[in-house]
């Protein structure tokens, strides 16, 4: 559903070649600065490549190229970015703002929003992910940070995406929200049929998570591991340029 070909990130660095079909979750990984954030941002138009083409397959079968991040979203694709404060949230507005911007086009007739259905969806996805707040018009700013990321999670998924692709989804949210998460992330995978790409510092949750990994090094990809080489060593050796390049 999700293709890159000869992907480039700079020049001199090898081309990456990534096809995410439905129902997978594809990982990753890579020290800071390798470029796993630069190809993820390239998947959702908001980072041009060098070189190479990003396509969707759209819902009649066609592939269409991702050419910015309005085109992402337009084909389905949801993008969760790292810094939620900075890049996700509207800090001086409620958390119904918060989670309805995304889906007006949706829930508006002739350009009046129906509140009633959007609210209704937002008890809904409360529900669903277990979000703690004291009412829709709680200023955003009030809630926990895990909180705030249920939001902005329950913000794409309202939209009703056909991929998914989040930049370190769990970071700096407590345990209990990362569980929450990760059960919400699974779900999408095996009951939805949804392709998920998750970029992840944490080791241990790329594992938890992923049926395979990209491990960047050098703003290329220095290996691919499948599901039956998933392991923390190889990982970390990949990482520092061990192993056969990809």
């Amino acid at each position: 559903m999700l293709e890159a070909r000869g992907v480039t990130l700079e020049e001199a660095a090898r081309p990456i070649d990534l096809a995410v079909a439905r129902g997978e979750i594809v990982g990753l990984a890579g020290l800071e600065g390798h470029g796993q954030e630069a190809f993820i941002e390239t998947l959702c138009g908001l980072h041009r490549p060098v070189d190479g083409t990003v396509t969707i397959r759209t819902e009649v079968g066609r592939e269409a190229p991702v050419t910015s991040l309005a085109e992402a979203v337009r084909l389905g694709v949801a993008y969760l970015p790292r810094d939620r404060r900075g890049t996700g949230i509207f800090p001086g507005q409620s958390v119904f703002d918060n989670f309805a911007i995304a889906a007006l086009p949706r829930h508006a007739t002739l350009g009046v929003v129906r509140r009633r259905g959007l609210l209704q969806r937002l008890r809904d996805f409360r529900e669903r992910l277990s979000m703690v707040y004291d009412r829709p018009d709680a200023p955003i700013g009030t809630l926990s940070g895990g909180n705030q990321q249920k939001v902005l999670l329950a913000r794409w998924l309202a939209c009703e995406p056909r991929v998914m692709l989040l930049n370190d989804p769990t970071r700096g949210v407590d345990l209990g929200t990362r569980m929450k998460l990760y059960d919400t992330f699974r779900g999408l995978a095996r009951n939805e049929g949804m392709p998920l790409v998750v970029l992840s510092t944490e080791i241990e949750e790329i594992l938890q998570l992923c049926d395979r990994v990209l491990v960047f090094r050098e703003r290329a990809v220095s290996r691919e591991l499948g599901p039956d080489e998933l392991a923390m060593d190889r990982v970390i050796a990949a990482m520092f340029g061990q192993g056969e390049a990809a």
